[in-house]
């Protein structure tokens, strides 16, 4: 089984936005953001994510990727 990877750091750096940055657009807290951002979270809300991708001007696909497993 595959698992989803969060790319909120590359977008991020896509935008040159910092963390307080988008803390302060997005209405989540520096330190949950960081979580998200270092793939420390296994779940996101929708408004979340929605607000991410409004603050970032990006689609949920660029956030997040579906990663599958490659067999040996």
């Amino acid at each position: 089984m595959g698992k989803i990877v969060l790319r909120l750091d590359r977008v991020m750096a896509d935008r040159k936005m910092s963390l307080n940055e988008l803390s302060e657009k997005v209405g989540v807290a520096n330190v949950n953001l960081s979580k998200l951002k270092n793939g420390h979270v296994s779940a996101i809300r929708f408004s979340t994510l929605e607000a991410l991708c409004g603050a970032l001007d990006c689609q949920p696909g660029d956030i997040m990727e579906y990663e599958p497993d490659n067999p040996a």
